[in-house]
């Protein structure tokens, strides 16, 4: 049955914490657009070289471009700069983290399920986006982390069989270093922003259409929505979003993040040690670094370096999996019906497995990004940590699913058993025969439904409800 969505004076929403995460994104895009527009008059996406004379002493003297120097400008000379950069970076931060948890939030409870696999589509291309958007915004101050970033970034697109050179003239304006800023800055300030918004819209404009999906529970049905009204909700959430930006000034007055002058002007000669990339893009190199060495081949009078293709292919299938995914469990289960009830991940094994295996491999190739970072820290040898992570990669997300699994039907057991036999309560009694049992607490119906609902009973468990003393 189609639920009426279009008047939002008698709709309700629901408020669990976990649907609470693409709010959180959103807000944090809106204090990055807000701090965005502050560091946009006083950025300079220039090239050209000049020296810095301004008030950080280790620096002065030094030739550095002008898209650095305004940055240092920023951070010493604009009152509240400093401050307005961080809040930039943390809410970046904030929201790439809150769309992955969206996603993931979706994935196990089967939020993406008929009529909401569009939705699905839109908030991974949203992440596509706010991760486009991230490393566009990382190459703007020229400095040598982002340079390095920058510099790999050139060698993956130059390794693409036949059109590498020709896309990496095309992003850095010439041969690397090039002007990369002139690409990149439109990127990040105009285009990246305007489409992040407008996948936003559609995201809720797809949820009006739809109706919200919320948790078994009491009274909640397919077509009957537990929550507050849109005033509560609305009220609700603009205090999130007062919270969000309390948490992103928060963050950026006492934690100092991407401290570029410490780093100094980007130089393709140089390579500044203890630098890696950030969080959300780690997975990428880590995939590079567990490619074996050496792993290329020679054909047509071209050289195919499979140390980066295979890496990139790879990660792009694992990400074309994720956003396929809908499609292909409701092919493979049958199931075509509409969904508006979510699943507690315990009562589908297989897919919780899939989900942990999946964050699994995610997992190994982002740790392997820090794998010389975590050798230096723990004295371990470079090649032996990057040889475990090879090894994980492939028996890490199996051993993951197996264990997921197991853990979900021992979770629906128990289930089961407090829904049979009531809760324990710890208090042992004696019998008239001399034999103890502990003294049960029963359950209402209510919950009783929570507990069973979605799961299968095992041969060792009866969902028979027993007298209790």
């Amino acid at each position: 049955m189609q639920r009426p969505w279009n008047n939002l004076r008698t709709r309700v929403f629901p408020d669990h914490w976990s649907l609470l995460f693409g709010q959180i994104a959103f807000y944090s895009f809106v204090v990055i657009v807000l701090t965005g527009v502050v560091l946009s008059i006083f950025y300079e996406p220039s090239i050209e070289t000049v020296v810095y004379n301004g008030p950080y002493i280790p620096l002065r003297g030094v030739p550095m471009s002008g898209a650095l120097e305004s940055t240092l400008k920023i951070s010493f000379e604009v009152r509240g700069g400093l401050l307005v950069r961080q809040m930039h970076h943390w809410a970046t931060l904030l929201m790439v983290a809150a769309m992955m948890l969206h996603l993931l939030r979706l994935f196990f409870t089967g939020g993406f399920r008929r009529p909401r696999r569009l939705s699905w589509l839109v908030a991974f291309g949203l992440l596509l986006a706010m991760l486009g958007a991230a490393l566009t915004g990382t190459g703007l101050p020229d400095d040598m982390a982002s340079g390095m970033s920058l510099a790999v970034t050139d060698g993956v697109l130059q390794a693409t069989p036949f059109v590498g050179t020709w896309i990496s003239s095309l992003v850095f304006g010439g041969e690397f270093p090039g002007n990369v800023i002139a690409t990149f800055y439109p990127l990040h300030v105009i285009v990246l922003p305007v489409a992040i918004l407008g996948l936003f819209v559609v995201l809720a404009l797809l949820a009006l259409k739809h109706g919200p999906a919320q948790y078994a529970g009491p009274g909640h049905t397919e077509d009957n929505v537990v929550g507050p009204s849109f005033k509560i909700s609305a009220v609700k959430s603009f205090g999130l979003f007062c919270f969000v930006t309390a948490v992103t000034f928060l963050m950026g007055s006492t934690a100092t993040i991407n401290p570029v002058w410490l780093y100094g002007p980007a130089d393709p000669a140089n390579a500044s040690a203890g630098v890696g990339p950030a969080w959300y893009l780690a997975f990428l190199d880590g995939s590079l670094r567990l490619a074996p060495p050496g792993w290329e081949f020679v054909l047509w009078g071209k050289t195919f370096t499979l140390a980066i293709l295979v890496p990139v292919a790879l990660c792009t299938l694992f990400l074309g999996l994720v956003a396929a995914y809908p499609f292909i469990e409701e092919w493979l289960t049958g199931d075509h019906a509409d969904h508006n009830i979510l699943d507690r991940p315990r009562f589908n094994p297989t897919r919780t497995g899939i989900g942990v295996a999946g964050m699994t491999f995610y997992g190994v190739l982002w740790a392997a990004a820090s794998a010389d970072t975590m050798a230096i820290l723990f004295h371990l040898s470079v090649n032996t940590l990057l040889h475990a992570f090879q090894v994980l990669l492939f028996i890490g997300p199996p051993i993951a699913f197996l264990v997921t699994r197991h853990i979900c039907t021992g979770l629906q057991d128990h289930d089961l058993d407090v829904a049979a036999h009531g809760i324990e309560t710890g208090q042992i009694i004696r019998q008239a025969d001399g034999g103890y049992v502990e003294l049960h607490r029963p359950v209402t119906e209510l919950r009783r439904r929570e507990l069973t609902e979605g799961s299968e009973p095992t041969e060792s468990t009866e969902v028979a409800v027993p007298a209790h003393k």
